[in-house]
């Protein structure tokens, strides 16, 4: 395998990686922003009030893209397995 093989094997796995994280850290900033946000319009330093909402807001969203992020990482191992097999 040569230099520009591993840097495209490399380049493919980030572009896999941020697709399938992305949706999910995305959710979780938007909702940790718009607690943030509440938080200092109402002076509430709530603890659980950051936490339930974020975990239940990624929950929802991993198991909604659950079936994207398999077929994202299904077709990743597959374009691995098919380089490994062609021996390039």
């Amino acid at each position: 395998m040569t230099g520009p093989d591993v840097l495209e094997v490399a380049r493919d796995a980030l572009t896999v990686l941020l697709l399938t994280a992305g949706p999910i850290l995305g959710v979780g900033l938007v909702v940790g922003l718009a607690i943030a946000f509440f938080q200092t319009l109402t002076q509430l330093q709530e603890m659980t009030l950051t936490f339930v909402p974020k975990i239940i807001a990624v929950f929802t969203v991993l198991l909604m893209a659950l079936p994207y992020m398999g077929r994202n990482l299904s077709a990743f191992m597959l374009r691995i397995s098919e380089r490994i097999i062609s021996g390039g």
